[in-house]
């Protein structure tokens, strides 16, 4: 059967790989299923079709027979659970990567929103010069234990896993505002997740959306 994801029929970030829908492409590449597109404008992500599949008018949604799903964490955490190679199979190995993907959602990747929305909305406010400083010293803290955390290691907990691809994806938002760069293993560690093959499926495929044409490789 058929998956059909929804994706930005121009996205904001013109095709950075920075859109949702890119951790789902990811996930459907790494475990080797074919998916359908279905480009959405912004118009019609606030009209009745659209607002049946994802009710806040968002993407990405996920479509398989009679199976809708929205919120990437439960999109990738169904595909993860339904087919090989995201998730291991022994019971406590598992429940582990599955902890990693709320920690990326949860924990990591707010205060990484908080910022780009300080930096986006809120830059021309009186008072942005002077809060700008504290959410960068929340994403720092994060960054801080998520990097002493890691250490040396390649991945999170043993293989690379749906809780890396999660961690990656948030952990990609922060390329422009150079924090990645101050904890070298979380770097490296991005830099890991981006070589994968899979993910530079995904990255050109959602990259030749937005710009009709793939990446010269």
């Amino acid at each position: 059967m058929t998956i059909t994801i929804t994706a930005f029929e121009r996205s904001p970030d013109g095709g950075k790989g920075l859109a949702r829908d890119t951790r789902v492409r990811w996930a459907l590449e790494e475990v080797g299923q074919p998916y359908e597109v279905r480009p959405v404008s912004f118009r019609a992500m606030k009209e009745p079709a659209h607002l049946a599949l994802h009710p806040f008018g968002q993407i990405p949604t996920y479509q398989e027979s009679d199976l809708v799903l929205f919120e990437t964490g439960a999109i990738v955490l169904h595909i993860a659970e339904r087919y090989e190679g995201l998730l291991p199979t022994e019971r406590n190995a598992r429940a582990r990567a599955i902890t990693w993907m709320f920690a990326a959602l949860n924990t990591v990747e707010p205060p990484i929103l908080e910022l780009s929305m300080a930096r986006m909305l809120e830059g021309d406010k009186p008072w942005s010069q002077e809060r700008l400083p504290l959410v960068m010293d929340r994403v720092r803290d994060r960054l801080r234990q998520l990097s002493a955390r890691l250490g040396d290691a390649d991945w999170l907990d043993g293989a690379f896993s749906a809780g890396d691809l999660m961690m990656v994806s948030v952990l990609l938002r922060l390329r422009a505002s150079g924090l990645l760069d101050e904890f070298p293993n979380l770097a490296s560690y991005v830099a890991r997740g981006e070589a994968r093959p899979a993910y530079k499926r995904a990255f050109d495929a959602q990259r030749a959306l937005n710009t009709g044409k793939p990446l010269p490789g």
